[in-house]
């Protein structure tokens, strides 16, 4: 079953009852306006069960205890935005498997060839998705790309992600004027900031689930980053985000803003298409195909991990 995303970016009051969200919105409630008839249809329940990311996006949203306590038990990721509305904080369960002991040593045990080995492979599918994104959205000559993917060494000795990355968004945004990947830079950045977010939780809660840590990376070793191995494992699926924004920037301009209707789009993120082992699924359940294969190489049961390869 495909888990929802909700997004609240107005006052709400979000509380739990019989293992069931309980949506109150105190603007209706307090207005005098509003009969109570309507006041008391206007509560809204959720299965929490069918949850799978939260969005927070207002400053006034009470949410119990007892609520994320049970977001957590399900394995629901928890997002929480600054005054920007960019997401600036995420909560995750501690515990997701139950097996969890076992895989945190498979994980943390891993050797650096493997590690290195399992990088050569998120950035082969990396650069190979890119080439596809940029094919499609802008008819660009790509075959350099994939001499580049095909190219990568163990651990990606020769940086190719950086050069391939340097020719994608030369080409992508090309239309842009003064466009550069950063992420204090000029429009469209800051929706791929926000997609990118979603993105980073729909992984790190897939490797939650799948009993690891997203802490500790493969390649990623910030010291201040507490989701390092998230970070590594969405890199193949980030041109799905850089494609629904190029998107988004065809329909509305280059100057698109971050309004509550694109970020309902960029919000769909957990539910692209993509096809991951000969399949059509959506984003969040290939993720999790993902992240099980990136267990099964840490426990030694097989060598290659299962990423999507994008149709351009």
């Amino acid at each position: 079953m495909i888990k929802k995303t909700l997004y609240f970016g107005n006052p709400a009051y979000l509380s739990l009852k019989q293992n069931q969200l309980v949506i109150q919105l105190p603007e209706i409630e307090c207005s005098d306006a509003v009969p109570d008839s309507f006041k008391k249809q206007h509560k809204i329940t959720k299965p929490i069960e069918d949850i799978g990311v939260i969005v927070l996006d207002n400053k006034q949203i009470t949410i119990t205890s007892g609520l994320l306590e049970s977001l957590l038990e399900n394995n629901c990721a928890v997002i929480t935005c600054d005054s920007r509305s960019l997401p600036v904080g995420l909560m995750l369960p501690l515990y997701g498997n139950s097996t969890q002991n076992e895989r945190f040593r498979h994980q943390i045990e891993a050797s650096l060839p493997l590690k290195k080995q399992l990088w050569q492979q998120t950035i082969r599918a990396k650069i190979e998705n890119q080439a596809s994104v940029l094919h499609g959205c802008t008819g660009e000559v790509v075959k350099c790309m994939y001499v580049w993917a095909g190219e990568v060494k163990s651990g990606d000795s020769d940086n190719l992600e950086a050069r391939a990355a340097a020719y994608y968004w030369k080409n992508l945004f090309a239309h842009i004027d003064g466009f550069t990947r950063d992420r204090e830079g000029v429009s469209p950045n800051h929706l791929l900031n926000y997609g990118y977010a979603i993105l980073r939780a729909v992984v790190a809660r897939g490797l939650v689930t799948s009993g690891m840590l997203p802490t500790f990376g493969i390649h990623h070793h910030n010291r201040y980053n507490a989701y390092c191995l998230a970070d590594d494992i969405m890199e193949p699926y980030r041109p799905y985000v850089d494609e629904l924004v190029f998107q988004l920037v065809q329909e509305f301009g280059c100057d698109v803003e971050l309004t509550k209707d694109i970020k309902a789009r960029l919000l769909t993120i957990p539910t692209v298409e993509v096809k991951i082992g000969g399949k059509r699924s959506p984003l969040m359940v290939a993720v999790a195909q993902t992240t099980a294969s990136l267990y099964k190489c840490f426990s030694g049961e097989i060598r290659r991990m299962i990423y999507p390869e994008h149709n351009g």
